[in-house]
């Protein structure tokens, strides 16, 4: 059985008359206060104690979400949510050796979560205080017992390969950023989504038709022992299509569209969600029918959505600096720093600080991390050399300092995790002449025809050492292209695999396109939200294998929709 900490994914998550809209009052809020003296006294008393903590923070997500979801034009979702979950972050020994450490030989270990608590939701300090008393007190206890668990088990236990610091010395931090006001339309939005998801609706091969929308206003509260006191605001719309189909011999074939913006305007247009799910009805209906690929491996276009997820597999999750810590990591890239792993051509950054990229939304944004670190800007490979890792605050050899890339879904442990991933190119040429290329390539490997991987579906990868150290992309869209020119022929059933340096040696051309992926990626510390943006890229060889399908047949009873307008 596969552990947890050894599978890394990134996928899309699915998730009356009235104007909704968010607000609070302007300036801190009374939960930042409460915090903020609980932590005081907490430290106060707790200082006093025979083993006392040298580090305390507490954090708080609060998360308002309005969700609208339709399948077929009637609308089956349609609510509101209101949560605050707090985290606790106590700490016995030194920077240099705490509780937190990994105990080795002990199984998830890496994923070990720290279970937030939820807080009340009013403005009552008493009662958040009383809470965040009762956490606190849990955590100091549970820490103690913990360090003397660490101490034993490196007396026992070989010396570790890492032996950086538990904990980075930084500097406070002080943001106060009052809520802004979100509102929309809740009507407009429940018909856009009960309209668009009719659509689907008559299409007798057409087994699921669905859309969704969801507008999150994350508000976060951060306060820790060394001054840091942060207030900031996360804002999220999410919009999804999906639509499903299945083969004649039992594969399901799915497709999806999916828009993430930061405010409902940034959303496309009636007119082109309506033009995206036509098209979407379509290439579905195509599919069923399209040949199944075999297995293959020789040339290919990934296009940059494609490429986007390409890299986050096979690269960003290598260079997420806890696991250079983790005896059970591969370590793939450990050994790299300073050296040649892509073409010259080929950077990759890693970018919390910009929202925007090509005039579209790109949702791994943010001001500051969950361990109120402000995300930086890191260039991890600058022309094809590698040059960092993303780095929370838990140091490792080289890298003692955070570069905010500390992340975490409400309730678990933060570690460090990927933001904007961007793929630049400083060779470029016209799509166009990608295709040329690719056709030449095919022509040089005397091979039929090449691959191009038009649309993605997410991937997910495996670090571990236990496990073989590969990754695998799911396609959506993919068409064979001809060497002698014939037109594209669109195939299915097919995954893309393979081994990370191998196939990091295989790219050979980038397009002048940009193409940009937003999903939420799934690993220790939950799901955060990322993107994936890069160029289309040409790679000399690539690998797929079969898909796996159902074995159950297409539905034997007619659609009822097509039956009720024939009058049946």
């Amino acid at each position: 059985m596969l552990q947890r900490r050894n599978v890394r994914f990134l996928v899309l998550l699915f998730v009356v008359t009235t104007t909704v809209s968010f607000s609070q009052k302007s300036g801190v809020s009374p939960v930042l206060d409460a915090l903020d003296a609980e932590l005081s006294r907490s430290m106060k008393f707790l200082g006093e104690q025979q083993t006392p903590p040298y580090f305390l923070s507490y954090a708080v997500t609060e998360i308002r979400t309005f969700s609208i979801g339709a399948s077929f034009g009637a609308v089956d979702v349609d609510g509101t949510s209101h949560r605050r979950i707090l985290d606790v972050d106590l700490r016995v020994g030194t920077h240099e050796l705490d509780n937190t450490r990994s105990i080795r030989g002990v199984a998830f270990e890496l994923g070990r979560g720290t279970r937030g608590v939820e807080l009340p939701l009013g403005d009552d300090p008493a009662a958040i205080r009383t809470i965040v008393w009762n956490a606190t007190d849990k955590a100091y206890k549970a820490a103690q017992e913990r360090y003397g668990k660490v101490v034993t088990n490196r007396q026992v236990k070989v010396r570790e390969e890492d032996t950086s610091a538990d904990l980075s010395k930084e500097q406070a931090y002080q943001l106060i950023e009052e809520a802004r006001r979100q509102s929309f339309d809740t009507t407009k939005y429940r018909n856009l989504v009960r309209s668009l998801s009719a659509r689907f609706a008559g299409h007798p091969h057409i087994y699921l038709g669905r859309v969704t929308l969801q507008v999150d206003e994350v508000v976060k509260y951060f306060v820790n022992s060394e001054g840091t006191r942060i207030q900031h605001v996360e804002p999220m719309v999410k919009m999804f299509v999906l639509c499903k189909t299945k083969a004649d011999d039992g594969m399901s074939l799915p497709l999806y569209r999916s828009y993430s913006a930061y405010a409902v305007e940034g959303l496309p247009s009636h007119a082109s969600l309506e033009k995206d799910v036509d098209d979407a009805i379509r290439l579905c209906e195509e599919l069923r029918t399209a040949p199944l690929m075999e297995t293959y491996t020789g040339p290919a276009i990934l296009s940059g959505r494609s490429a986007g997820v390409f890299f986050h597999e096979i690269f960003g999750h290598r260079v997420e600096g806890h696991r250079q810590k983790d005896a059970n990591s591969s370590q793939t890239f450990k050994a790299f720093l300073g050296k040649k792993i892509l073409p010259d051509f080929i950077d990759v950054v890693f970018d919390p600080t910009i929202r925007s990229l090509g005039g579209q939304d790109i949702v791994g944004a943010y001001k500051y991390d969950d361990e109120g670190m402000p995300g930086k800007r890191v260039i991890a490979v600058e022309d094809g050399v590698f040059r960092n890792f993303l780095m929370s605050r838990s140091p490792i050899e080289n890298f003692p300092t955070s570069n905010g890339h500390g992340r975490r879904q409400a309730g678990l442990k933060p570690v460090s995790r990927q933001s904007n991933l961007i793929v630049e190119a400083s060779q470029r040429v016209p799509l166009d002449s990608l295709r040329a290329l690719l056709r030449a390539e095919c022509r040089k490997q005397n091979k039929d025809y090449g691959l191009l991987f038009d649309d993605i579906q997410g991937g997910f990868t495996f670090t571990g050492r236990t496990v073989p150290n590969a990754f695998n992309v799911q396609p959506l869209v993919v068409y064979k292209v001809f060497a002698d020119g014939r037109p594209d022929e669109l195939v299915r059933g097919v995954d893309l695999i393979g081994t990370p340096l191998t196939t990091f040696n295989n790219i050979i051309a980038a397009a002048d396109d940009l193409g940009i992926f937003n999903g939420v990626c799934g690993a220790e510390s939950g799901g955060v939200p990322v993107s994936a943006s890069s160029p289309s890229l040409l790679v000399s060889t690539i690998e797929v294998q079969k898909k796996q399908k159902s074995q159950a047949k297409p539905p034997i009873l007619p659609d009822p929709v097509v039956g009720m307008k024939g009058g049946q």
